[in-house]
């Protein structure tokens, strides 16, 4: 099994195999934490337009994610798992769209497979990689709005490329790192409203959720499933 660390857009449009998309802060910690409370189905989408107009089409269809990090006009909920955790969720349809995650996905178009990344699925990514076992593997590490690499993700790709080696992490000394580093936003006064502190721990809640997020497709449109690992 070959494993390559990749960054950015760049890096998804170069990913091949099994991909997983990695956005730690927040797309895909929110995503776990949206299913974990009922949803039934979520359409990652890069293009802002493409929510409106999907919104738009089916009015019951809740609109989740960011812009800058703050929810955008008309949405639902931001990109905030500590919004979804008392929401009423069960059995309903999302469409989210992000800075950095949901554009990864869109860019991957050469991988054979693709799953979504956090620390919150971390020991179940890790499993579904194991039980697939391809000869190719890439971790694609989307950044900070696609723009320049961060702590947290990079770091998940180095936690699943370790367990999946063979090799022992430290995911105390991470999380002091992404604390002192990247993460450090969300501790900052003035952003509590859109970047709020609890955000930074419910990211970093290690095997929260026994479930790998893939995405699949109908009528040429992404959507991700939940698989249990």
């Amino acid at each position: 099994m070959e494993i390559k660390i990749l960054q950015l857009l760049e890096g998804a449009q170069k990913s091949q195999g099994l991909t997983v998309i990695i956005d730690v802060f927040r797309a895909f910690s929110t995503a776990c934490y949206a299913f974990g409370n009922g949803i039934e189905r979520i359409y990652p989408v890069g293009d802002l337009e493409i929510a409106y107009q999907l919104k738009a089409q089916n009015p019951d269809y809740l609109l989740v994610g960011e812009r800058n990090e703050q929810k955008p006009e008309g949405f639902d909920f931001g990109n905030s798992p500590s919004q979804l955790l008392t929401a009423n969720l069960h059995g309903k349809t999302m469409v989210h769209t992000t800075s950095s995650g949901t554009q990864g996905i869109a860019n991957a178009t050469k991988a054979n497979e693709i799953i979504t990344g956090s620390f919150v699925n971390a020991q179940a990514i890790i499993n579904y990689i194991r039980k697939q076992n391809p000869a190719e593997v890439s971790l694609v590490c989307m950044g900070y709005s696609c723009r320049y690499p961060t702590d947290e993700d990079t770091l998940l790709a180095v936690y699943v490329k370790n367990e999946l080696e063979g090799k022992p992490n430290d995911f105390t000394a991470m999380v002091e790192q992404i604390r002192n580093g990247d993460g450090a936003r969300f501790f900052a006064p003035e952003k509590q409203e859109w970047a709020p502190a609890a955000d930074f721990d419910l990211c970093l809640s290690l095997n929260r959720f026994n479930f790998v997020l893939k995405v699949e497709q109908e009528n040429g449109v992404n959507y991700l499933t939940r698989i249990a690992v």
